[in-house]
């Protein structure tokens, strides 16, 4: 045999213990370039190849995703665009290049010969993706859908499939003959009715429609298309291989045939769901009694599962992927879960999956596409398949009574493709029930469908901010015998304690009760559990499924919520999960803040006290999102600086028990909407049995001069008289609230009232801290737009602007190392506030004679409890 120029043989020696030894020649290429560095070509073995090939694939994914970005395009529309870039859509332009180009270099990474190996890994990739998908679907929720999603999700199954099958047969282009036509139509029907989950909450988290009643849809819908999917795709694939062996057989035979290939899968699905779910369920229940985490080992021992039932799906006539799918579904969700997502997500999305993305570009060509399609009938399909999901969806919404505008919005969103239509595709191809050019076709119709969602909605969705407006709310301007709807923000299980605390001491009454709207902010990140959860109050008591499951951080925090619930008939919790990015979240707050009628957002500082009471940790991410919540608010805000104000009110509720004397509040009151906003919700606090409110209003004694000066940041001379005018109209306001306030608790026992006058900044700090130590909670207004010459001084040494100057103080001061503070600022709205300075009493008019100033005052005078 001759050899080939530059190859050289090689060698190696397979020895068996019985002594038989086989030496195996194989051909090595070396490059023959006059150089001291001369070896052997690495891109001759398959694995440097194959780790070069997933390189340049991860790479131009992550470019795509950047340049993509402001688009607000799913991660599979950069994926799906690598597919094309790296096939011969691309290169095979290039193909008339001269060998030494760029181009044509590159071209040699992805030969033909690499392609077993590569399909062997991205199958193996795909098994375990799968796993990932089913892990995080909770198929129980199936169970509890509204009638309408399953109605939505049932239509965009039926009417897509029936449309997808017929289109099949459109002559988009001809003298290609199909092996199996037929069931090659089956393979675009199920293309058509699949909606990615995982891309769907993704672009709903971008365009702020999580929480909204078409984002809850749209995602429930998304669950039983994608089950679906799967279920029908099984099917798909043992009729076809079952058809390709007895087609010309009786129909009877072949039915039979059929029913037999059936029944080891569908024992496969009942073992799985009967026996094993049960068990690992039990083993996560009994891990978490004895060792109270979960090791590395048990993690290992859940992904070698997903091999073995990817091995034992494939024995039964399914994919592997299908193993690993259902794998996923029966595990139940909890700490074991999320630990194994957080370990294997990124090297799985990041790495395994490029490797289908590779295979799936190599098997699409554009170029024949265009050259051998007839143009119209391809436009034609497009526009039929696009349709599809559109008006599968407006049918059952006007069934519903929802408008056509709000069908059509959710059958664009239904629309949303992902790697499992591209699996599916990829399987037709496989067995040659769809060829080179109708799978192309496919392609760009998943392109176009999906690449359009994201910007349609967010354009919407933009137009209609620049339309809206919040009304808005405060603690003060609400009936105060009317129920108070609270929106507290979580971010982890720390949180807790102080948030609920600071509610058990808002005061439910039957009068007044509490609705607490208990939203836990999680960043979102690539997977499908971005998304809006809204937690039924009675879901955990009803359903044994949820006892055995383990607790993650946001089910502790619901947990939490629903135990305080329970403790008072007069309030109601309703959790949340708000998923999303945190430089955005707090659009997201503000539509639950608006759709909820809330009055007060209460959100957490961003700084955590250590065991003496010092505050440290500071998280970057947390000061942005409450600086944003400060910023746009459409109703009050509260930040607690909690420093152990759980603890204070337990104590308070069994010193009240004793009779002794309870929680001690203070409120200190300079001036301005914010302070009377706070004092407002500090009066509502001392109603609470075993509370003691301390209000101290400072007053700036300069005859002549208001004390309150309201900032305009574009103050010119012709302002001047309105600032003046503002700033004595907030002064009348600060008397009149005062006024109130003290007629209202003349003989309210646990609340005292103090009226301090102070020259400067130097005095208003000696005096608060001659009170440092003696309360455990200080409410305070955060002082946004208003400045006082007794707070001018201490701007300039805020470190957290957030907390206003008194409250910086407070929070950096040694002497309140064991005091929460409670920092509250009114609707962040300059109209609001200056509409603020309308707003009529509740007593008939605008100004009305103080009982106190004026002791001529008949009710001052005769102390008759009617008026009181």
């Amino acid at each position: 045999m001759s050899k080939p120029r530059n190859v050289t043989f090689g060698n190696y020696t397979i020895s068996r213990p019985g002594g038989l030894e086989i030496q195996v020649c194989y051909p090595e290429e070396f490059n023959k370039y006059d150089s001291p560095w001369q070896r052997q070509n690495p891109m001759m073995r398959a694995v440097p190849l194959l780790a070069t090939e997933l390189g340049f694939a991860i790479i131009t994914i992550r470019l795509f995703i950047i340049l993509l970005k402001p688009l607000h395009q799913p991660r599979f529309i950069p994926e799906l665009l690598t597919s094309i870039l790296i096939g011969p859509s691309t290169f095979g332009t290039f193909e008339s290049l001269s060998p030494d180009t760029i181009v044509k270099q590159m071209m040699k990474l992805f030969p033909y010969e690499n392609t077993v190996l590569l399909e062997t890994f991205s199958s193996l990739g795909l098994t375990f993706y799968m796993f990932l998908v089913g892990l995080e679907m909770d198929v129980s929720a199936v169970k509890r859908m509204e009638k309408k999603s399953l109605s939505i999700a049932f239509a965009g199954i039926v009417i897509p499939f029936c449309i997808g099958a017929a289109l099949h047969f459109v002559p988009i282009h001809e003298g290609i003959t199909r092996e199996s036509p037929n069931l090659g139509a089956l393979f675009w029907a199920i293309s058509l009715t699949i909606t990615s989950f995982p891309d769907l909450a993704r672009i709903l988290s971008d365009v702020k429609l999580l929480h909204t009643d078409i984002g809850k849809t749209a995602l429930s819908s998304a669950i039983v298309n994608d089950l679906s999917s799967w279920f029908l795709l099984v099917l798909v694939i043992v009729a076809f291989n079952h058809y390709s062996k007895h087609r010309h057989g009786p129909a009877l035979t072949e039915l039979g045939a059929f029913l037999m290939a059936m029944l080891p899968i569908i024992c496969f699905i009942l073992i799985f769901w009967f026996v094993l779910r049960p068990c690992i369920a039990w083993m996560i229940k009994e891990t978490k009694k004895k060792a109270g985490k979960f090791s590395d080992t048990h993690i290992s021992v859940i992904l070698l599962g997903v091999v073995v039932c990817g091995f034992i799906a494939d024995g039964c006539g399914m994919h592997s992927m299908a193993g690993g799918f259902i794998f996923g579904l029966i595990i139940p969700n909890g700490e074991l879960a999320i630990n194994i997502m957080e370990r294997t997500e990124e090297f799985i999305s990041g790495v395994w999956l490029p490797s289908f993305i590779v295979v799936s570009g190599l098997r699409t060509n554009f170029l024949e596409l265009f050259s051998k399609t007839k143009l119209f009938y391809l436009l034609l399909t497009t526009i039929m398949a696009t349709s599809a999901k559109i008006l599968s969806t407006v049918l059952v919404a006007l069934c519903y009574g929802m408008p056509v505008r709000d069908g059509v919005a959710l059958g664009g969103l239904m629309n949303t493709k992902g790697v499992m239509a591209l699996i599916v595709l990829n399987e037709g191809r496989s067995l040659k029930a769809i060829d080179n050019i109708l799978m192309a076709a496919m392609v760009f119709m998943l392109l176009l469908m999906t690449g359009l969602v994201g910007p349609i909605f967010f354009l919407a969705n933009k137009k209609a901010k620049r339309t809206r407006k919040y009304k808005q709310r405060t603690i003060q301007r609400r009936n105060p015998d009317t129920e108070l709807r609270i929106l507290t923000c979580i971010h982890s299980v720390g949180n807790l304690s102080g948030i609920i605390n600071l509610l058990e001491l808002s005061n439910a009454t039957k009068k007044s009760p509490l609705c607490v709207f208990a939203v836990h902010l999680v960043e979102l990140t690539r997977r499908a559990s971005a998304m809006l959860i809204v937690h039924d109050a009675f879901r955990t008591k009803t359903s044994d499924h949820n006892s055995i499951r383990e607790l993650a951080d946001s089910d502790l925090i619901i947990n939490g919520f629903r135990h305080y619930q329970d403790r008072n008939d007069d309030i109601t919790v309703q959790p949340l999960t708000a998923v999303s990015s945190f430089t955005s979240i707090h659009e997201d707050i503000f539509e639950i803040a608006e759709d909820k009628v809330v009055a007060l957002i209460l959100i957490p500082f961003h700084k955590q006290p250590t065991a003496d009471g010092e505050l440290q940790g500071e998280n970057h991410q947390i000061r942005e999102v409450n600086n944003n919540l400060l910023a746009k608010a459409p109703c009050s805000i509260g930040i607690l600086v909690d420093r152990g104000i759980g603890s204070a009110v337990i104590t308070s509720a069994q010193s009240s028990l004793h009779g002794r004397q309870g929680l001690k509040l203070c409120m200190l009151f300079i001036g301005g909407p914010d302070d009377r906003e706070a004092l407002f919700y500090a009066w509502r606090m001392a109603g609470k049995p075993g509370v003691n409110l301390t209000v101290v209003r400072y007053v700036y004694n300069k005859d002549g001069e208001s004390g309150i000066l309201v900032e305009d940041q574009n103050n010119t001379e012709d302002e001047d008289l309105v600032d003046t005018a503002r700033d004595v109209k907030e002064k009348d306001l600060d008397d009149e609230f005062i006024n109130e306030f003290r007629f209202k608790t003349m003989y309210d026992s646990s609340i005292t009232y103090n009226d301090k006058m102070v020259s400067n900044v130097e005095e208003l700090v000696e005096s608060i801290t001659t009170m440092y130590g003696e309360y455990e909670l200080y409410i305070i207004g955060r002082g946004e737009n208003v400045k006082s010459p007794l707070t001018m001084g201490l701007s300039g040494w805020v470190d957290n602007p957030e907390l206003g100057p008194v409250g910086e103080t407070l929070v950096s001061s040694n002497s309140t190392a064991h005091a929460s503070v409670l920092v509250v600022q009114q609707s962040s709205s300059a109209l609001f506030r200056s509409e603020s300075l309308q707003v009529k009493r509740k007593f008939g008019r605008q100004k009305w004679a103080s009982p106190i100033l004026n002791p001529d005052f008949e009710a001052f005078e005769n102390k008759k409890k009617k008026y009181y």
